[in-house]
């Protein structure tokens, strides 16, 4: 995108700008994670003992984009002043064509009654979560607004409510509900690249501590006084097949998995895109509230996330479930990571210190979530498990909750998704909630 001359416009172009360099990077990034953290002895071996590698696969790429040799987004300018504004296609390749065909290859060994048999505790975490960011926000507007009024201030399409009304929509639900909000609440398109930007810096931020977390969930859970049998159950049962049915695996079967696959992904696009046209049209016809309660129906991105899982769900009743012993899972495994690599180039941790008073608010909302699911968690004994995917699901959607669930083990990738999917259906209307006890707080 070409825009206006102007001195003001800052140059930010990375030192590498080709995306083929760029993955390049982050496969070494990965390389460097996956040698350190098989080390059994060392240094490494103590530091591993408590930071994951899946923390580490998502925070040296933020580390590559915060000294300025890679960018998930740029502004060049030419000597003429001209500025162009560029950006990377990784995150949207690893979210549309790996984060599918992982999810299907981590769902063909799939147990969907031991799924089941984990119970409500799952469900309950994630509406803890829910009611965190119908809270949060308004909690959040009311203590950052009396130390700084101007901060939460604003009139008219300017109102920061408004603003916040698409982050609520975002933690809730996902991208289609960050665009319902903005319809319904009608706030400065001008200003919305701001929210956009605490949207991406404190949701990060929050998914960086919870993967921390994952390194601690046992000690966690014995804090928490949590009953994780049904849990561990499950991830024995598995590792029991996995065992069972792992072999060395043929070049046929590498390939039957690949075609698997990547043909799912395909599928999944091609049903996804029908499913989305057809009931966007239908989302049309609606009015007001209830037009954009339905919003993500009309997204391909839902309905792409949706058929994957379900075609994965679908191969585990039949003899492709023994795939699994050919590695299914940990390839699903190595497309994740490099999808958390590529949300990790996103981080910039520069930027925490640009616009404080928008980011104090985030953060404080985040702190208010973070705190109900606690008390949530403590009060249903729920595991660590449960609370970091439940927020997950709602702050990071689809594309996080997975990942999330996955760092535990390959077995309850679905709880991920399918949390998440219920996010997208109760997204919008948890945000006008949120929004009008925001309007409230900002007017006393």
């Amino acid at each position: 995108m070409i825009l206006a001359l102007s001195e003001a416009v800052k140059d930010t172009t990375p030192l590498f700008t080709n995306d083929k360099i760029v993955f390049g990077l982050l496969m070494l990034c990965l390389g460097f994670v996956f040698y350190t953290s098989s080390k059994k002895e060392g240094p490494w071996a103590k530091f591993y003992k408590y930071i994951p590698a899946l923390f580490m696969a998502y925070f040296v790429p933020a580390i590559l984009t915060t000294t300025g040799i890679i960018a998930p987004e740029w502004t060049s300018v030419a000597a003429d002043g001209t500025a162009t504004e560029s950006s990377s296609s990784l995150y949207h390749m690893a979210s549309r064509y790996l984060l599918p065909a992982a999810l299907v290859l981590m769902t063909l060994s799939l147990d969907l009654k031991g799924v089941f048999n984990l119970g409500p505790k799952a469900l309950w975490m994630f509406l803890a979560g829910t009611v965190g960011i119908i809270l949060g926000g308004p909690l959040a507007v009311l203590i950052v607004g009396s130390i700084s009024p101007e901060t939460v201030g604003g009139e008219g399409a300017d109102a920061v409510w408004r603003g916040l009304s698409t982050l609520a929509g975002s933690w809730i639900g996902g991208g289609a509900n960050q665009s319902a909000m903005l319809e319904i609440y009608g706030y400065n398109q001008k200003l919305y690249g701001q929210m956009v930007f605490v949207d991406i810096l404190v949701a990060n931020v929050w998914m960086a501590i919870i993967l921390l977390g994952i390194g601690k969930s046992a000690k966690i859970d014995r804090w928490l006084k949590a009953d994780n049998s049904a849990i561990e159950s499950l991830k024995e049962k598995m590792t029991a097949f996995q065992e069972k049915v792992s072999h060395n695996p043929s070049l046929s079967e590498l390939m039957i998995l690949g075609a698997i696959a990547f043909g799912a992904v395909g599928c999944s696009h091609w049903l996804g895109d029908i499913m989305a046209g057809l009931l966007s049209g239908w989302v049309e016809g609606l009015t007001g509230l209830t037009k954009n309660v339905f919003t993500f129906l009309g997204s391909s991105f839902f309905w792409m996330v949706t058929i994957a899982t379900l075609i994965g769900v679908i191969l585990s009743y039949t003899k492709a479930r023994n795939l699994e012993g050919a590695g299914a899972s940990k390839m699903g495994s190595v497309f994740i990571y490099i999808l958390v690599a590529t949300i990790g180039m996103k981080m910039d941790l520069r930027l925490i210190f640009n616009n404080p008073g928008l980011i104090v608010v985030g953060f404080v909302w985040m702190a208010v979530h973070a705190g109900i699911l606690i008390g949530m968690a403590k009060l249903i004994r729920a595991p660590y498990f449960f609370l970091a995917v439940g927020s997950q699901a709602n702050v990071g959607g689809a594309a996080s909750a997975p990942i999330v669930a996955s760092a535990f083990h390959s077995s309850l990738t679905t709880v991920g998704v399918l949390l998440a999917v219920f996010g997208y259906a109760i997204g919008t209307l948890g945000a006008v909630a949120c929004t009008f006890l925001m309007q409230l707080a900002a007017a006393s």
